[in-house]
């Protein structure tokens, strides 16, 4: 099955206008148009024997060769037995939890729990 037959004009000049539609990129990823004017990039793939459908993002934020580079990510990640939404996930719970552990929140989490001692000793002394 070929791959890249959309080019970045046919994705700008493309409209759905009463249902979803969907238009192939080849290689398991489409964009799908949506009557509201959405233009979403999904990719289907399977993954131990079940059918699933990786979101790779929003048209315009992400363009075509974007789309293009997660399907093919996507695609290294099958071949080394791995899940693609899964590993999406993953990243996103990392980077979630890599902004709890700056430095501000570790030191407002320190402060507040000296606070809180400050004034168990001081009510204690009393």
């Amino acid at each position: 099955m070929p791959t890249n037959r959309l080019t970045e004009l046919a994705v700008r000049n493309a409209k759905c206008v009463s249902k979803r539609k969907k238009l192939s990129d080849g290689g398991s990823m489409y964009l799908e148009l949506h009557p509201n004017g959405g233009k979403y990039w999904r990719m289907n793939y399977q993954f131990q024997k079940k059918e699933k459908t990786l979101a790779l993002g929003v048209w315009p934020q992400t363009s075509l060769v974007e789309a293009r580079h997660k399907r093919d990510e996507a695609k290294m990640l099958l071949k080394s037995g791995k899940d693609p939404n899964l590993e999406k996930k993953k990243l996103k719970s990392n980077a979630v939890l890599d902004q709890g552990n700056s430095f501000g929140s570790i030191s407002e989490e320190w402060f507040e729990r000296m606070q809180h001692e400050w004034s168990e000793d001081y009510f204690h002394d009393s």
